[in-house]
């Protein structure tokens, strides 16, 4: 391992230039800035922990969702892919037992003692219950942790979507991986550490999907049939190759009060599924739901009927979708995007809350995405809905038009410009393969 100053002298010679560019695409002044991002982490590294000693650069990407819009709870299949928005960590190991992270734009670090390996009352909610469910489910599976201090920072835009704390607890795994465990876990065991440090230590009952694309990268399909072993599909996805770009908008709109639309998804899925005797939506035979509507209908209502319609359209899709990825047939890639785009708003209906029927951003976007774009490209909302982000694959053509009538409505910088990271969780050395 080489000191900060020496590594930085290395990038700023190119000898991480071709990895880079496998991280982070080809783009204009791509090589310009992640240059001085990550020198810029080294010299704070060395600010906040000391000169001279000897580091290791590791990066985890953001994730979006691509198919399979709220079929993950009932068991259904999802796709998604890493991003090129990433974390990084300039890491260096120590002595004393303790993990020390101090990260870009939080004024506290977050100290923990290894030897404490329980969840602490009152850390809920912070990155220290992160760090410390991570190694807890390291040691739990037979693996070694020990200290290490580490600086990081992210361009994974916080609320957007895009799973900021998924990219951190997966970097933070794929630290104590490389570091102390000669990397015997998987990407997908790193992901189930990662979501179960979340759901017991951090206190947020997320899914299993945004930590799986952080660790495993590329676009990949989730099928949740057995959700303590998914089965997990990759494929990489290069959209540069066929003229788009992915774009990413915050339409702006706030997620408080939404918790109850968000549980009424899932609550309605199960209700039905309990119906046909059977604990989640993925365990019932469409063709049966499909005779027995009428029955649905009378004892829950047409909602739970469109919504039960859109899980089992939609995790049909998701495998359909990344089957159009690996045969390379990306027309019929956009026209499925399209139609579960369309599933999400007619039949899941999580485009906006009936109970702010002024807040409507999402739809709002939508329809702009529409008429910009008009036959070419897809367009559709990600993710929990009612608020936040919306996703749209725009050619490269008609770029600068989306971008313009995105950023107009929704203000400047509204609008990302992403590609597919075919990169999961990854130490950053010149030999990446």
């Amino acid at each position: 391992m080489a000191d900060a100053k020496t590594l930085c002298a290395a990038i700023e010679a190119g000898a991480y230039d071709e990895v880079l560019t496998k991280l982070y695409g080809s783009a204009d002044g791509m090589l310009g800035r992640q240059r001085a991002r990550y020198c810029g982490a080294l010299a704070e590294f060395e600010r906040y922990f000391g000169e001279g000693r000897p580091v290791r650069l590791f990066s985890a990407p953001g994730r979006t969702e691509i198919g399979g819009n709220h079929t993950d709870h009932n068991h259904g299949v999802v796709m998604a892919a890493g991003v090129n928005l990433d974390v990084i960590a300039v890491v260096s190991p120590n002595e004393d037992g303790f993990v020390r992270v101090k990260s870009y734009g939080f004024d506290k670090q977050d100290v923990v003692d290894l030897a404490t390996l329980d969840p602490v009352a009152g850390e809920e909610g912070h990155s220290a219950a992160l760090i410390r469910g991570v190694a807890a489910g390291i040691r739990q599976l037979g693996g070694t942790v020990s200290g290490f201090d580490a600086y990081t920072t992210s361009d994974v835009l916080r609320g957007s979507g895009l799973s900021s704390s998924a990219a951190f607890e997966v970097v933070i795994g794929e630290v104590f991986n490389a570091m102390f465990n000669d990397g015997r876990f998987t990407p997908v065991e790193l992901a189930q550490i990662s979501q179960k440090a979340e759901n017991l230590f951090f206190g947020k009952p997320s899914g299993l999907m945004d930590q799986t694309a952080c660790a495993v990268g590329s676009a990949i399909t989730i099928d949740f049939a057995d959700p303590a072993e998914p089965r997990v599909g990759k494929v990489k996805f290069d959209l540069a190759a066929h003229g788009h770009a992915l774009c990413i908008t915050d339409t702006k709109g706030s997620h408080a009060d939404l918790t109850p639309d968000y549980a009424a998804i899932r609550q309605e899925m199960e209700q039905t599924a309990a119906l046909f005797g059977k604990p989640v939506l993925r365990e019932v035979d469409e063709e049966e739901f499909y005779k027995n509507i009428p029955m649905v209908r009378e004892k829950l209502g047409d909602r739970a009927v469109l919504r039960s319609i859109h899980f089992f359209a939609d995790s049909r899709r998701a495998q359909q979708l990344c089957d159009a990825v690996k045969e390379d047939r990306f027309a019929d890639f956009l026209a499925l995007i399209r139609e579960g785009g369309h599933s999400s708003f007619e039949y899941n209906q999580n485009a906006y809350s009936i109970a702010h029927p002024t807040q409507q951003g999402v739809a709002v976007g939508l329809a702009l995405s529409q008429k910009v774009l008009g036959s070419k490209g897809a367009w559709r909302l990600q993710g929990g809905g009612f608020a936040g982000t919306i996703q749209a694959f725009v050619p490269l053509e008609l770029l600068d038009a989306y971008r313009a009538a995105m950023n107009g409505v929704f203000g400047e910088g509204a609008c990302h410009v992403l590609s597919v990271r075919n990169y999961g969780a990854v130490e950053v050395t010149p030999e990446l393969a």
